[in-house]
């Protein structure tokens, strides 16, 4: 029946266009795989008791759009994407508790404000390390959780249910490159060379930064996530080459006119 219903979701899944799927057994949370480690009370069977599973889902962020960020074109990208995994994980959570399974999913964000984050940067349930359970990606040098298709482009949401599934191996193979883009181009220094999974993000200049660029209606940033060479989707648009993000570099010209023309409307 496990086999069934996992197929079932995975065909409801492609019918809602979710490009990635991942399911992670709950008592995966219980074996730390490296050290910081989620503590016991942010894991699946604490936040909500009786999970067996975790199914995660993500939609990518646009590769060109991300490149123009910070931007208004990001900025509702990024609403967008948001809406639709709230969406998704919503309906299918309520599909797995009317077949007899009680689930819930939990909201991609977590939180009220970016205000909220300046004083406690950390959501109740993180999806970065849901996916990486998943199998979905691991870690990169900014403590984002980079995927084989999209590198660190995508946005995350989670189910817990109580459902029992086949789960999927965790993905060993690191793909972080450690070229330090990610770190060089940070405006605030959020981003420091030991990277994840050694804790020297500072999330809290995240916040204050992502918070100013709101008030202009330019959040989230997104600097970190358009240098990074992982990912598949810099094939399909083009974007093998990073070094069209060197400003300097006479060969690039037109992706530079480009982000400049977007960024230089409809935001403060």
């Amino acid at each position: 029946m496990s086999t069934i219903l996992r197929r079932q979701i995975l065909r409801k899944c492609n019918g809602m266009d979710i490009p990635l799927v991942g399911f992670a057994p709950a008592d995966r949370w219980n074996d730390p795989p490296f050290e910081p480690w989620v503590p016991e009370a942010f894991r699946p069977a604490s936040v909500f008791p009786g999970t067996k599973t975790v199914i995660v889902i993500g939609f990518p962020v646009s590769l060109p759009i991300v490149d123009t960020a910070p931007s208004i074109w990001y900025h509702e990208l990024y609403r967008t994407v948001n809406a639709e995994l709230d969406s998704c994980g919503y309906r299918i959570a309520t599909f797995l508790t009317e077949k007899g399974y009680p689930s819930v999913w939990v909201p991609r964000d977590g939180y009220g404000s970016i205000g909220v984050l300046k004083e406690k940067p950390i959501a109740f349930f993180s999806h970065r390390h849901a996916a990486y359970c998943a199998g979905l990606g691991n870690f990169g040098l900014n403590n984002m959780l980079l995927t084989p298709q999209y590198g660190p482009r995508v946005r995350f949401t989670s189910i817990l249910t109580t459902a029992e599934f086949p789960t999927d191996w965790v993905l060993e193979e690191p793909l972080c490159t450690r070229c330090q883009r990610c770190v060089k181009v940070c405006p605030v220094s959020a981003v420091q060379k030991g990277g994840y999974p050694r804790e020297l993000t500072d999330k809290t200049a995240c916040a204050i930064r992502s918070e100013e660029l709101l008030q202009r209606f330019l959040s989230p940033c997104g600097c970190c996530i358009k240098v990074c060479p992982v990912g598949k989707d810099r094939e399909q648009y083009g974007r093998v080459d990073v070094k069209m993000y060197d400003e300097k570099n006479p060969d690039f010209k037109q992706y530079r006119s480009t982000r400049d023309h977007v960024r230089s409307y409809g935001s403060q």
